[in-house]
């Protein structure tokens, strides 16, 4: 096993992990948080929670339990809402990020800056519009006006955006190019092999993937999504069990002036006991 090199001195390592999909993705990031964070070296850590109570939505516990394992913060997306109790939660949890472009007086925030031993870090959070339900507010315009006020306090800022569609993620990653230091989609479940740093410095991937059973289909046992795909009739869809695969994106931010020096997909395996297997 080949130790991973630790960040330069004038970057910040910053870990993205794509959604975490109920009970076997939740044990396997919370058990290994700590240990991941040590193995690479990272300063701050993100993790999109959408998926945790049983595939859809998160609770309040399930939000402490993350934050408590090692998260910086936590984002959402389209299931946000799903648990009701996460509702009267989100004013008295700002880690806790809904997405950014809901109207004015909805519970909570898409955004927030935190202080670090490197510095302040902002995380945002947007939800595409093509074919992603509810339909929200613009979310290229949201995001430019909210990056502009938080590029005051910090040049490094990270972005979740949590949609269906390529060509939308790509599309917010290259608008933002030189805003943001990193633009990381997630939703799909499927990490995808386009890792770039645009010219403005802005690291990219269009989806981060899950943080699941490797054995499902986005998660779900597989013969259930199969049945529905064969009879289009209505069926549950249980969370599989099994070996949980860990994705996301590694990404290296200059602490000057905000851009990505490096990104690398992150994509590692779990043991049927949610045990990090490192090789």
């Amino acid at each position: 096993m080949t130790t991973p090199t630790p960040p330069s001195d004038h970057c910040l390592r910053l870990l993205f992990l794509g959604d975490i999909v109920g009970e076997p993705g939740r044990k396997a990031v919370t058990q290994n948080l700590s240990a991941i964070r040590d193995h690479w070296a990272i300063d701050f850590i993100v993790v999109n929670g959408e998926n945790t109570a049983g595939g859809r939505g998160i609770t309040p516990k399930i939000s402490i339990d993350l934050l408590r394992a090692g998260a910086a913060v936590v984002t959402t997306g389209d299931h946000v809402w799903d648990q009701k109790e996460i509702v009267e939660y989100f004013p008295t949890e700002p880690r806790l990020l809904r997405p950014l472009n809901y109207p004015p007086g909805t519970p909570g925030a898409g955004s927030v800056v935190l202080e670090t031993k490197k510095g302040k870090v902002g995380v945002l959070q947007v939800q595409a519009r093509t074919f992603t339900q509810p339909n929200l507010e613009n979310p290229f315009l949201c995001l430019e006006e909210e990056v502009a006020r938080l590029r005051e306090e910090t040049p490094i800022l990270f972005v979740d955006a949590h949609g269906e569609t390529t060509s939308e993620k790509i599309a917010l990653g290259r608008a933002m190019d030189g805003k943001v230091s990193a633009l990381v989609g997630t939703h799909t479940h499927v990490q995808t092999a386009d890792e770039q740093i645009f010219p403005g410095g802005t690291a990219f991937l269009c989806d981060a993937g899950m943080c699941g059973p490797a054995e499902s289909i986005l998660g779900r046992q597989i013969e259930a999504v199969l049945y529905r795909f064969r009879t289009s009739m209505p069926t549950r869809f249980p969370i599989a069990k099994g070996e949980v695969l860990l994705c996301g994106a590694l990404i290296d931010i200059d602490l000057a002036s905000g851009k990505s020096e490096k990104i690398e997909r992150f994509r590692q395996r779990c043991d049927l006991e949610g045990k990090l297997v490192l090789a």
